[in-house]
């Protein structure tokens, strides 16, 4: 008789995964739980989320009779994800790419695509594969593959080296990373950064289910202490503590002004551009109308701000984007032989799929041209692409194109120069 397949479940404390093991369990493969500790300071309450979370996992794994692990990546985390993003937001143009850098340069992260990629489908799948002797991992993602669990466990995991190219008679059937069944929790977005090997060793469970139906399977197999649980939502390491306190706590502040877009009138200080992203409300001492941010200048710190949430200030149909992660490893073989593609993109999660035509550089970068000019978008944001149910891939927003205002600007008064946000001139999507 053959041995179970040892699956390696990871486990937030949450519902989802605790769900995504049981549903291992009665598929009968063995299942191990773990739970990855990433981040260890105490919330706004002074207790520590984590170990909370902990315990949550822990009584999920006695009622499934698994075994149960628990590892530390804070190390690992710090110096992946969120150092590397805070030091975005500290300096306007070093060539950094984590969590605090990102606030510096004035763009806006979203470290779970990094935590995905460097820790979940990094530190944990190596240590589920290479300690626990895991022949697949799995997590409770709302996701799909275009691989059955058989054909996961078939999956010899080898360690390859980075590079751009790849061994051009490599034999190669990518797996495809595919849209939940329910789109509204379809979390796709989230894994746009993983790995092709990653993903060919990883199954998600919840991908073909409901979150509804996912909660009435908690509830009829004595999983109550995670389904009271409150979805967590917003970045991991916040929590529910005031954004701008947390982030001074490890940047210094760097007062600007915020200004009108229409006027240049001076409508106030701030303490930080790093503080404030595109779109969102800025809060200007002594004025009761709402303001929006609209732009701002990192060289000198300041703020533009709109009076009007549809403000034309906001809106843009052009980004370029850093080398772009394919999960296929190789972009699609229109985009390649064309050098354009249509598609669909999206730079929030949960934010409607944007038709957009990709124009593909010789470094690996993209132009996305939008068909219709885009709300807020915002560098430091990944623009993820789809073509159908599959998730293509995605690249980091570095650089946008010129407002609706200031095209406005531009056809009504000639000789304005055009606006350029970003890091230098040349906005022309050529290849």
């Amino acid at each position: 008789m053959l041995a179970a397949r040892h699956v390696v479940c990871a486990l937030s404390g949450g519902v989802d995964s605790a769900v995504a093991a049981l549903l291992l369990r009665r598929r009968g493969y063995q299942v191990t739980g773990v739970f990855m500790k990433n981040w260890d300071q105490l919330d706004e309450h002074g207790v520590c989320t984590a170990d909370r979370d902990c315990e949550d996992a822990y009584r999920v794994c006695q009622i499934l009779d698994i075994p149960f692990h628990q590892v530390s990546y804070v190390k690992e985390y710090w110096n992946d994800v969120f150092r590397v993003a805070l030091a975005a937001l500290r300096s306007a143009g070093l060539g950094s790419s984590d969590f605090l850098n990102e606030y510096e340069k004035g763009r806006t992260p979203n470290p779970d695509l990094a935590c995905n990629k460097h820790i979940k489908f990094g530190c944990f799948l190596h240590y589920a594969v290479d300690n626990l002797g895991a022949d697949a991992v799995a997590t409770g993602h709302y996701a799909r593959t275009s691989l059955e669990d058989e054909e996961v466990f078939q999956q010899k995991y080898i360690k390859r080296p980075e590079g751009l190219f790849r061994n051009r008679f490599e034999v190669r059937n990518p797996v495809k990373l595919l849209q939940a069944a329910d789109s509204f929790k379809d979390q796709t977005f989230f894994l746009s950064q993983v790995s092709q090997p990653a993903l060919r060793r990883t199954i998600f469970p919840l991908g073909g289910l409901t979150k509804a139906f996912v909660k009435k399977i908690a509830a009829e197999n004595r999983l109550h202490h995670v389904l009271q649980k409150k979805e967590s939502m917003g970045i991991c390491f916040v929590g529910k503590r005031n954004f701008e306190h947390f982030i001074l706590q490890y940047l210094q502040p760097r007062p600007g002004k915020f200004i009108s877009i229409e006027d240049n009138q001076v409508l106030g200080t701030h303490k930080g551009s790093f503080l404030y992203t595109l779109g969102q409300r800025a809060k200007i001492s002594g004025l009761r109308e709402p303001w929006f941010v609209v732009d701002k200048d990192g060289a000198k710190g300041d703020v533009f701000v709109a009076p009007r949430t549809d403000h034309p200030a906001l809106y843009r149909d052009l980004l370029r984007t850093n080398r772009v992660h394919w999960i296929a490893e190789e972009p699609p073989a229109a985009l390649v032989r064309d050098k354009m593609m249509e598609c669909h993109f999206r730079f929030r999660h949960q934010m409607a799929l944007v038709p957009c035509v990709l124009t593909l550089n010789q470094d690996g970068t993209v132009w996305v041209t939008a068909v219709k000019a885009v709300r807020a978008l915002t560098p430091g944001q990944f623009a993820v692409f789809y073509k159908g149910d599959e998730c293509l891939g995605s690249g980091k927003i570095l650089r946008l194109g010129p407002s609706a205002y200031t095209l406005q600007k531009g056809r009504s008064r000639a000789g304005v120069a055009p606006e350029v946000s970003g890091d230098g001139p040349g906005l022309c999507p050529t290849p």
